[in-house]
């Protein structure tokens, strides 16, 4: 096993569950990923492509960008194409997906990028910089926002509200089903160094959840709660005033999610393009993430306001908006064959079914004040060819 310098963060963590004597697991992902300065995603460094330790969507070819930026117009156009349009990416990066959306408008719809703005909110501070000059082209549409104006609901848009792999960095809570009932898994320490601990005092809140999703767990399961994401998605609708959210990540809709199938649940990190199961080691230098509970997202999202217009697996999605015609389109460039294959075995990454992103990815598309609109990922594709 590599060994990495986690010791800062790391002698911060075990002093402060000393004092405390035990932490959630929530609040230790939190510390591994977003503590000021020493986190995962609030430290510098590459955290997606190829010199990071991982990959999304929006690294394997452009047109992803671009097929998101063709149901983005035609939400601006089903909201009768408002002034004051805006497309905010929570969860930015270094604004790669956001250059490629943008790029798509200006060319696709001049009239909306006449006035738009590309609001960007990222947790990460020094990423600004590189954003600006990822998004150098549109410098005039820019504009940043902290997560915290965002998770205090402060902002107000209208438009579309987009994530890419943003909720499964969201901390979750542990629960393992014993003989005894379900117990909360908690880090604790033990001859400085992180152990875990089962607690009977589940709060109210983890069990108010696990009621609602319907879960049932078997002895010796374990599960992910990620109460945040119903912070953030509560968040999200109270700064929408008008508009839509589109969510991409991993995960399932609650009766796949918790299944006996998942004995240990879909606790992962990734560090250097490699999985990892121990989330105790290289604090703070490697990604941790657990599946999203998009169920959750559904329901809490209806009770605050958002409607779901439609939900699926991301080649679905991808071929819904456009796929065949931007597939046509490369292959007709005036490019060397080598290209051409390039672009074939990126889009084949992008739609691939059977553990690929095709259906690893799934889109969640929702709606507030938007009336009925008639989006792209509405119609039938499969009809059409």
């Amino acid at each position: 096993m590599e060994t990495a310098d986690d010791k800062a963060l790391r002698d911060i963590l075990l002093e402060r569950i000393k004092a405390q004597g035990s932490i959630t697991f929530a609040d230790f992902m939190a510390a591994c990923l977003y503590e000021p300065g020493l986190g995962y995603y609030t430290s510098p460094g590459r955290k997606v492509g190829a010199e990071g330790d991982f990959y999304t969507s929006s690294n394997v070819h452009p047109v992803f960008g671009r097929l998101i930026a063709r149901e983005i117009i035609r939400m601006w156009e089903s909201l009768e194409k408002p002034a004051g349009f805006q497309i905010v990416e929570a969860g930015a990066g270094n604004g790669r997906l956001a250059a490629d959306v943008m790029d798509a408008v200006a060319e696709l719809a001049p009239a909306l990028y006449s006035n738009v703005t590309c609001r960007l909110i990222e947790a990460e501070p020094s990423l600004a910089e590189t954003q600006a000059k990822m998004l150098a082209a549109h410098s005039g549409h820019l504009v940043w926002s902290s997560p915290a104006e965002l998770a205090a609901g402060t902002l107000s848009i209208t438009g579309c509200i987009l994530s890419n792999e943003l909720v499964d960095a969201l901390p979750v809570h542990l629960v393992e089903m014993t003989d005894s009932g379900l117990k909360e898994v908690l880090v604790s320490v033990d001859e400085d160094q992180f152990c875990e601990k089962l607690s009977p005092f589940l709060t109210p809140d983890i069990e108010n959840f696990l009621e609602k999703a319907g879960a049932s767990l078997a002895v010796g399961q374990r599960a992910e709660i990620r109460l945040a994401a119903d912070n953030w998605i509560t968040a999200v609708a109270t700064s929408l005033k008008r508009g839509f959210v589109i969510t991409i990540d991993y995960g399932y809709l609650a009766a796949e999610l918790y299944g006996s199938m998942r004995k240990n649940g879909t606790l992962l990190c990734y560090y250097k393009h490699q999985l990892e199961e121990n989330p105790y080691i290289r604090v703070g230098l490697q990604d941790i993430t657990a599946h999203v509970d998009f169920s959750a997202l559904i329901r809490t999202g209806e009770s605050v306001g958002l409607e779901k217009i439609w939900y699926g697996e991301q080649y679905r999605f991808l071929m819904a908006t456009g796929m065949m015609e931007e597939m046509l389109a490369l292959e007709a460039r005036p490019v060397p064959e080598t290209e051409r294959i390039k672009d074939r075995l990126a889009l084949k990454k992008l739609m691939l079914p059977d553990g690929g992103m095709g259906d690893t990815f799934k889109v969640l598309v929702q709606g507030k004040n938007a009336g009925t609109p008639d989006l792209l990922c509405l119609k039938n594709w499969a009809a059409s060819y």
